[in-house]
């Protein structure tokens, strides 16, 4: 007798991972599923498997929500729901003999076509690296301090366009607006310093209509899952509009997220400690007593082949946790698929950088590639792939796979 996780599973996708994908096998209707090893498991159909064969029973309410197209149900019937469902999926994939049940529902992942795992409600972007905010405050800022009074008191984010999270694969126009000149006149035309931004993305579920969920209940009730997340951002568009109110055209063309969501609940392994706060927090976001909930993600950004830097994302300076109170403390409402974005995740070392901004220091220092050329900011037919890995329980490793995206040119070509 053998279970259907030592049969199917691989390096980054064995049992205590288990990622949630909407996904099209060949000549099929969407469904929502499951990733173990190479094959994406069929949510609904396994439902149906595991209670013909008399397999581990599941709640009705996980059952409707798992016989879904994408997440959509799962994230409005709350963690009441999906944790049940977790849980009976990991003793599925790990009971004896279920192994020919599980294979007999699921599709190789090479002959499926993935599709955006929930849709998006609201969308805030955060500037949680100090690392990141203190590189861009020195470029821009040079004869002050890197960091605002406020950054060490509060998430800094902003409320982002929610309409333009758009799924990994999808190609990326260069974006046209109004560019920065000499003469100080601007100029209309395609951005000209396109960068990535190195982010992960945070799904929300359940509902809080009056706000104010605290670190605590968002870490426990409002936290799914976390995906990669590439806010691709104009910067010459976006540094000429963004005094006195933020990015706008800068920002809102376009921003990539992964399509396999990774449970929150399969990153316990992950959790450490944050970077030591240099001020006593506010109440709602102290999180001395429900953290530590920084997280041990490591990316790799990656330009047409040739890795470039390694984001660490452990030294992001607030958390997921903290940065839920902060968007809701206000009395903004929780609502089934918010997301939010990390900001771009830096770190110390100048391979640890997630803007193109930061590894070619604003121009000044060109990136050499290892064809011998050397480029300030992303050029058209480019492709950038970000990947992202994490400790899981038991010594696994968890595999957040691949956000990716490739510039075209700008509509009514280029100047």
């Amino acid at each position: 007798m053998t279970t259907a996780a030592q049969r199917f599973s691989t390096t980054g996708f064995g049992p205590d991972h288990l990622p949630y994908a909407s996904f099209s096998p060949a000549g099929g209707d969407p469904r929502l599923g499951v990733r173990l090893g190479d094959l994406a498991i069929s949510l609904r159909d396994l439902v149906a498997a595991v209670a013909a064969a008399s397999g581990p029973r599941l709640l009705v309410e996980a059952g409707n929500a798992a016989s879904a197209d994408d997440l959509d149900p799962l994230l409005a019937a709350g963690h009441t729901v999906w944790r049940p469902l977790r849980a009976w999926l990991q003793e599925v994939v790990t009971t004896d003999g279920l192994d020919g049940v599980v294979e007999a529902v699921a599709t190789p992942v090479s002959d499926i076509e993935l599709h955006m795992p929930f849709t998006v409600a609201d969308y805030v972007d955060y500037y949680a690296s100090e690392h990141h905010a203190s590189n861009i405050g020195k470029m821009f800022r040079p004869d002050q301090a890197p960091l605002l009074p406020n950054w060490k008191h509060l998430p800094v984010g902003y409320h982002g366009r929610a309409g333009t999270v758009i799924a990994s694969g999808t190609d990326i126009p260069r974006p046209k607006g109004l560019r920065p000149e000499e003469g100080g006149t601007p100029s209309f035309g395609p951005s000209r310093r396109l960068d990535i931004e190195a982010e992960l993305g945070f799904v929300l579920g359940g509902s809080a209509p009056h706000g104010e969920v605290s670190v605590a209940r968002a870490g426990a009730e409002h936290l799914f899952g976390v995906v990669l997340f590439n806010d691709w951002s104009a910067r010459d568009i976006q540094g000429y509009e963004y005094v006195p109110l933020g990015p706008y055209l800068g920002k809102s063309f376009a921003s990539t997220i992964s399509l396999w969501v990774t449970p929150w609940d399969a990153l316990a392994a992950a959790r450490v400690a944050p970077p030591a706060r240099e001020h006593e927090l506010a109440d709602y976001l102290d999180d001395s007593v429900d953290g530590p909930w920084g997280l041990d993600i490591t990316m790799e950004v990656d330009l047409d082949g040739q890795v470039l830097s390694h984001p660490p994302a452990r030294t992001l300076y607030w958390t997921a946790p903290q940065m839920v109170a902060h968007m809701s403390v206000g009395g903004a409402s929780i609502r089934p698929g918010d997301f939010f974005g990390s900001g771009t995740v830096s770190g110390t070392e100048v391979d640890q950088r997630g803007s193109f901004m930061e590894l070619s220091w604003g121009g000044k220092e060109p990136l050499k590639l290892a064809d011998g050329r050397e480029q300030a900011f992303l050029q058209d037919g480019q492709t950038v792939t970000l990947r992202g890995t994490a400790p899981g329980a038991n010594g696994s490793v968890i595999d957040f796979g691949e956000c990716v995206g490739t510039i075209t040119p700008a509509t009514g070509g280029t100047a």
